[in-house]
Formats: structure tokens, C-alpha cells, sequence
């Protein structure tokens, strides 16, 4: 084989090499498009609830329980520093 027959050889397995991986490239985008598109049709998530207030609600917490809880916090701050 001459130089420019390998050469020539080369310039078409880069070519083919090139559209190979275009192809692919565009195979997985519209793959992706689709998963998407139906994952969105399909797979609605309902609406968040409120959460209305429990029996555990800030309104519900006697004084005393009020004071332990800063004072807990203040002891938290002072020794992390």
C-alpha cells in the first residue's frame, strides 16, 4: 500500500469513527426526550398538602417548657463558641 492509500484509509475510518459517535450522541438525546416526556406525562406528583397545626404547636408550649428550650439552645451556642 502507497502512503496516500493509507492515508486515505485513515481520513475514512476517522469519518466513519466520527459519524458512529454522532449518531449515538443523537440517539441518546432523543432517548432522554422521551423517557422525559413520559416520566412528566405519567408521573404527576399530587399537589402539596398544608400541614395544619398539631397538637404540638408553638401556641401549645407552656412557659417552663419555653425556658428549657432557650436555655438549651444558649448552652448549644456557648459551647460551640
Amino acid at each position: 500500500m502507497t502512503s496516500s492509500q493509507l492515508l486515505l484509509e485513515g481520513v475514512e475510518l476517522m469519518l466513519f469513527g466520527m459519524g458512529f459517535v454522532f449518531v449515538f450522541l443523537l440517539v441518546l438525546i432523543a432517548s432522554i426526550r422521551v423517557m422525559s416526556y413520559v416520566i412528566a406525562h405519567f408521573a404527576t406528583a399530587p399537589a402539596a398538602q398544608p400541614v395544619a397545626a398539631g397538637p404540638g404547636s408553638a401556641a401549645d408550649i407552656d412557659a417552663d417548657t419555653l425556658a428549657a428550650i432557650r436555655g438549651a439552645i444558649q448552652q448549644h451556642r456557648a459551647r460551640r463558641g
